[in-house]
């Protein structure tokens, strides 16, 4: 990890590269905000900008077949629209990295975030994907090191979640 612990945006970024992530697939979020300004500026990662969660799914697998590793950030209301498509990697054995900024947590001020951040972990599991979570900025770099791993070289379907605490609360 990189000497400041707040920076463990800079870290991940720097970790998915080592792991030769070289397509990002998202849907905007703040807590994302810094990850895909760094993936947008770095001229060797293609970056898809999704206008559902589900797309980033499909992409991602159609990149591991084009030779591609990919990563799909979105946040924890995006999962419950993915619970369909994630059959397709999970039956197809495709591997599958997934970074999910959690809503309805700590601070949450929106009501209609809570059902799907209580439900996030628990369908993604009910799916067939393994969940990792990461509460702080080293946390998130290790996991996302090592969910790298059981991705690409055990073709396995990972999220790691992010906690909204480490992301802060949100403010309107």
């Amino acid at each position: 990890m990189t000497a400041d612990p707040a920076d463990w945006p800079r870290a991940t970024y720097d970790a998915l590269t080592a792991a030769k992530v070289r397509h990002m697939a998202y849907v905007p979020d703040a807590g994302h905000s810094a990850l895909i300004r760094l993936f947008e500026a770095d001229e060797g990662v293609v970056t898809n900008v999704l206008t559902t969660e589900e797309e980033g799914i499909a992409i991602a697998c159609g990149a591991w077949l084009g030779g591609m590793r990919s990563v799909v950030l979105m946040q924890s209301s995006g999962v419950g629209n993915c619970i369909n498509m994630l059959s397709l990697p999970v039956q197809a054995r495709m591997p599958l990295l997934m970074l999910v900024t959690m809503r309805g947590e700590w601070g949450e001020f929106n009501p209609w975030q809570v059902p799907m951040g209580r439900a996030t972990e628990a369908a993604l599991t009910a799916i067939g994907v393994t969940v990792r979570r990461a509460e702080t900025g080293a946390d998130v770099v290790a996991t996302v090191e090592q969910a790298a791993t059981m991705a690409f070289d055990g073709d396995q379907q990972i999220a790691v979640l992010i906690g909204q605490r480490l992301l802060g609360k949100k403010k309107w």
